[in-house]
């Protein structure tokens, strides 16, 4: 049994479609999508009925939630301010029913065939949860609470780097980012798993190069670079340099907020380029 995971796809279609052509050489019994197929790349409505199409398990990430939830008593305030504007483009892109197929996506996937895997976009407690190499054991405990004791192997997406740990008698493999990779490699990036015959499964992370400049290209003539703002002007640099750039930044315009410091997004984002190089 062959299965292919790939998730954090963040309306990159050239990436997505490097990455279906390099798993359809592949043969997989299954292919899972992972979540956060929306939102941060120019082309969010194309990569949703991209993946669709394939008619393959898919679950919700936070970013499928920021679309569906957006306009709702259950957005956060926080999403009409200008920093959000990547979100609203992405919504926009959306037709009504599509949005609804977002908000009907599973949290989790999981296979009766195969009781000891797992599959999340974050956590088993929410989408938005981080779990890195050095994250200790006990801070992993309460993200998992309740998970069935068959369960061995646990795959999720979310923060933006291939990574695999131990946690107990568990191991838990980050599968990458398609469209977004944060490890300083702009390709992208995606999981294969194995099971074998004496019961035990292997995990290989795979890296795809694929066209960046033809991503980098819909980001400027589709009109997203206008109508994102400042904050879709880093989702560019995020795909061009394979790097964090959000959430960095928005930690940094924090900073200066809570300092007092007025300054505007562009500001921001200008002073936060000079700091960075």
């Amino acid at each position: 049994m062959r299965i292919a995971i790939i998730a954090d796809i963040h309306g990159n279609l050239p990436a997505l479609e490097a990455v279906l052509a390099e798993i359809e050489t592949l043969r997989p019994d299954q292919l899972v999508v992972a979540g956060d197929v929306v939102d941060g790349g120019p082309d969010s409505a194309g990569c949703w009925r991209r993946v669709r199409a394939l008619g393959c398990p898919v679950i919700r990430g936070n970013h499928e939630r920021y679309v569906f939830d957006y306009g709702t008593p259950r957005a956060d305030p926080a999403w009409a301010s200008p920093q959000f504007a990547p979100l609203r483009v992405a919504r926009a892109e959306l037709k009504p029913e599509e949005i609804t197929e977002l908000a009907a996506l599973p949290p989790i996937w999981r296979n009766p065939a195969m009781p000891e895997l797992l599959v999340v976009h974050a956590s088993l407690r929410g989408d938005n949860d981080s779990i890195f190499p050095y994250t200790p054991d006990a801070q992993i405990d309460p993200l998992f609470e309740g998970i069935d004791p068959a369960v061995r192997l646990i795959v999720r997406g979310h923060n933006h780097f291939c990574s695999q740990r131990e946690w107990g008698t568990r191991r838990i493999y980050t599968s990458g980012s398609v469209g977004l990779p944060q490890d300083g490699n702009p390709a992208a990036q995606f999981l294969v798993l194995e099971h074998h015959t004496d019961g035990t499964w292997t995990g290989r992370h795979r890296v795809v190069r694929y066209d960046v400049g033809a991503t980098l290209r819909r980001f400027r003539e589709s009109g997203y670079l206008d109508r994102a703002g400042p904050l879709g002007q880093l989702f560019y640099r995020e795909v061009e340099t394979g790097t964090h750039q959000v959430v960095p930044f928005l930690r940094f315009y924090g900073i200066a907020r809570g300092r007092g410091l007025h300054w505007t997004l562009e500001e921001t984002l200008h002073r936060f380029f000079e700091s960075n190089g």
